[in-house]
């Protein structure tokens, strides 16, 4: 797709969850870098592909590598927000700089319209003074980018891939699988979409309130 002529349509795979399509990534990625060098428009070859199944697709999400080479480039290129995921680690904080400095190389060359969605924390530990400490650091850099939402250390988490799953199919239960819950919930009301579970609360309440039945006696 990236150095040839296939389509993402033509690409994607059907998962277990019926309204959720993926693309693999395989071993071609490890020559992308070098063979992106001589295609025209190397910069914009996942954006032409995004954008010709934009309209089948409620939310499209780009998976990336830390490393800012051609094929985070294309990522960044082809992205409309960034979630940004940190551990609540020094690092986290030495790496600000550089991340902004990208973020703003990108939009003056070839993204003009992207903007950061969020900083997600990982890994999240609040147990530890640094973790603590980290986080209000990046707070207060940030401000309300930081999302609530943080995800946690979790057994579950670092067990699910092994199995081919995603901790949403291999353990729903898990505080793994809320945290998630709880971002996808955390980023669609800040973007005013109504999140699948508010939905059906609301169903619920509305149910119950249409269920309810007055009976009025006579008097006297």
């Amino acid at each position: 797709m990236l150095v040839g002529n296939a389509s993402l349509a033509s690409t994607s795979l059907q998962t277990e969850i019926e309204t959720l399509r993926l693309v693999p990534s395989s071993k071609n990625l490890i020559g992308a870098n070098v063979e992106l060098i001589q295609v025209e428009r190397r910069a914009y070859r996942l954006k032409e592909a995004v954008d010709a199944v934009r309209k089948d697709y409620d939310y499209i999400l780009l998976d990336c590598p830390p490393a800012l080479d051609l094929l985070t480039l294309n990522s960044l290129v082809a992205a409309d927000r960034l979630l940004v995921p940190m551990q609540a680690e020094y690092f986290a904080l030495e790496g600000i700089s550089e991340l902004m400095n990208t973020l703003e190389r990108v939009q003056s060359t070839f993204n003009a319209d992207l903007q950061i969605e969020g900083v997600l924390l990982t890994m999240y530990d609040d147990r530890t003074n640094l973790a603590q400490q980290v986080t209000e650091n990046l707070r207060e850099f940030f401000k309300e980018k930081l999302l609530k939402t943080a995800i946690p250390r979790n057994v579950r988490l670092a067990e699910a891939p092994s199995y081919g799953k995603p901790v949403l199919l291999y353990d729903a239960k898990s505080r793994g699988a809320e945290s998630y819950r709880d971002l996808a919930t955390e980023i669609l009301a800040r973007n005013d979409v109504e999140s699948p579970r508010a939905k059906e609360r609301k169903a619920a309440a509305e149910k119950a309130r249409n269920s309810v039945k007055v009976k009025f006696w006579p008097y006297g």
